[in-house]
Order: structure tokens, then sequence, then C-alpha cells
């Protein structure tokens, strides 16, 4: 089933590469940038959802559980390491995984179904793995709200990762979650370049919108870090220390970084934007792309694809450690959240 949404034309036409050309965009009151409608809206297709917590093992994330309200980013940042899913529905990671959106309606449904089920186990869940679940159609699909709403009524501690400034729209939820320990919160934070992020994620919020992001959820009580991801070499790691700095500044508690991560399909999609944004430096970030990941522009091996290896990788991570001791950001326990307070309709909980 297809639902079209209100038209946020993507401000550039298809081309061969599967992604687009550069062109002018407008800044809206939140801080993303909506594209000057040419050719491309956003189609929204529905997926009743059989399941909605996805598990995982891998030692590179604080976290074995996750939920993606939706499929594809209307956020569009080029480096996604999300885009080859889209090819599990026989769509393209350029273009389609940006404007052929899936939302799975029946989210919050689903998650009670699967809290409730005798046996399960608490553990925090994690929203935006995958997709960003603040991403611009949550503002008339509400599925993320909708899934906070539960896990508030489930006491069931959950940990959200966000580059969108509509995650402030439910400050009342996440203010109660975090009165009884149950949420954090990772602001992703790319760059402070308005025209950077104007091309590298052309409608995710601007830079000055996530810092208040932070300052607002602090404000609130909501323990919040900031997440420097990606890391690419010679286009935004030099603000490294900038990043924390600001994020200091507005009150994050922690922080974390990632190299840029390059699998499948986003690699190529990647070098044509680099070439198209930065045709005399490309050649430049690709190499130390390559030195940082064994010779190829990606290394799937656990414990080397989030930080790479290499003197370029070694130099970073140095420059990170020192970076969030001198900033405040060295604190642990994120998601240090109550597992405890568990408890679904049945039990204690429904006799208070």
């Amino acid at each position: 089933m297809t639902t079209p949404s209100p038209v946020r034309g993507r401000g550039t036409p298809h081309n061969p590469h599967n992604r687009f050309a550069p062109s002018r965009s407008v800044a809206e009151d939140d801080g993303w940038y909506q594209e000057v409608p040419l050719t491309q809206g956003t189609e929204i297709r529905i997926e009743t959802a059989k399941t909605i917590i996805t598990r995982n093992n891998s030692p590179d994330l604080p976290f074995d559980r996750s939920i993606n309200p939706y499929r594809g980013c209307e956020h569009g940042c080029i480096y996604c390491y999300a885009r080859p899913s889209h090819a599990y529905w026989d769509l393209s990671p350029g273009l389609d995984f940006e404007t052929k959106l899936i939302a799975k309606t029946n989210a919050a449904a689903v998650l009670e179904q699967q809290l409730s089920k005798p046996g399960y186990v608490c553990a925090p869940i994690n929203l935006g793995s995958n997709t960003d679940p603040y991403q611009p159609i949550e503002r008339e699909q509400q599925l993320t709200r909708r899934l906070l709403e539960v896990l508030l009524r489930y006491r069931h501690p959950v940990t959200i990762v966000t580059k969108g400034s509509l995650i402030l729209r439910d400050l009342d939820l996440l203010s109660e979650l975090a009165k009884q320990n149950l949420v954090s919160v990772m602001i992703s934070l790319t760059t402070l370049d308005d025209e950077l992020k104007r091309t590298l994620e052309p409608r995710a919020a601007a830079p000055k919108a996530r810092l208040r992001a932070i300052r607002v959820m602090r404000g609130a009580g909501i323990p919040v870090g900031v997440l420097c991801s990606p890391m690419i070499p010679m286009i935004n790691d030099s603000e490294l220390e900038r990043l924390l700095e600001a994020a200091s500044a507005a009150g994050a508690l922690s922080a974390a970084y990632m190299l840029l991560r390059l699998p499948l399909e986003v690699a190529p999609l990647f070098e044509q934007w680099l070439r198209d944004h930065y045709p005399q430096r490309a050649e430049h970030v690709l190499s130390l792309v390559r030195q940082s990941r064994g010779g190829e522009l990606y290394d799937s091996r656990f414990g080397a694809r989030m930080r790479g290896e290499g003197v370029f990788a070694d130099l970073l991570a140095q420059r990170f450690d020192k970076a969030i001791r001198r900033y405040g950001l060295n604190r642990r326990g994120g998601y240090a959240l109550d597992c405890t307070a568990f408890c679904p309709p049945g039990g204690q909980l429904s006799l208070l």
C-alpha cells in the first residue's frame, strides 16, 4: 500500500549515479532543509509488521535489541550505512532510500504484544540504529511517539539516536522516562558548517538546531550525549574538537564517534558525492579511508568497522580521547538504565 505524503521535493532530478545534482535550499524554522520541488516527492508505503524488535549480537554495539519504525530515511545523508538495506525491497539505495519510505504503522501494537509475552527479559531497546526515528515524516506518522508511549507505560528502558530536532516534540514523554531512569539520548552531530551539512545531510536538522535540542533536553533532566559520526577524513575530521566543545557547552554528558563506513552500494554513492563537491580533494580522502580500512573502502570486521585502523584512525582516536577529557565528556554509563521497573499488564503495576 502506498500513501502519498505532503510533497517534499528533492530539488534535484535523478541522475545516472542514483543520487542528486547540487541545488539551492531554504531553511525551515526547525533547522532542516526543504528542497525546492522539481521532480520527486516522498512516497510512504505501509508495512504491517509481524515483529518489531530486532536482535543483534554485535560486540560493537552497546545494545542487543532495537526498533526501526521506518525503512528508508528522508534525511538523505549520503554516507548512511543503512542504504543497502533498501535492496531487500527491490528499491535503490540512492534516491529510493530517501523518497520511497516504508512506515510500520502497527509498530506500537506489535511492541505491546512482544513485551507482554511470558518470559520476555527486559533490556534497553534502541530507537535509531538503522534509520532516524525523528526523520521528517514522523511529524505526520507519529510512530516513534506511540512507541515511547508504550515503553513508558511498561516502564521499559529505551535509548535514542537521532539528528532530528523533532525529538523536542516528545519532551513530555522523554522527561517522564528520564525521571524513572528509563531513557538516554545521543544527538548525532557531524559538522558545525551549515553549507557542508546542506550537501552531506540535506534534510536533517541544522547544527544549531541539534545543539539546541541538547540544551533543551538537558534542561528537562534528560541524559544526552553527542555522537560525532561519521568522521570523514579531510571533510569534517578537523572539526572534531569544535564539535565536542560545542556539545559540552550545550550540556552534553558523554560523547562517542565513528569513522566513515562505506558498505556495499554506499561506497560508489559517496565517491560520486565526493567528486561532485570536493573534486580536488577526492583522491586524498579516499586514500585515507583505504589506509584506515586495510586497503579497501570498507572493513566489516567487528572491532575495526567503527573506528578503523592505521595511522589516521589512531590519531583520530587520540584526539577524541584528549578532547572528551578536556570538555568533561568522558563520563560513561549512558546506557545504565533501570531494567528492574519493567512491569507489563498483569504484573504489580496493574495493582497500583
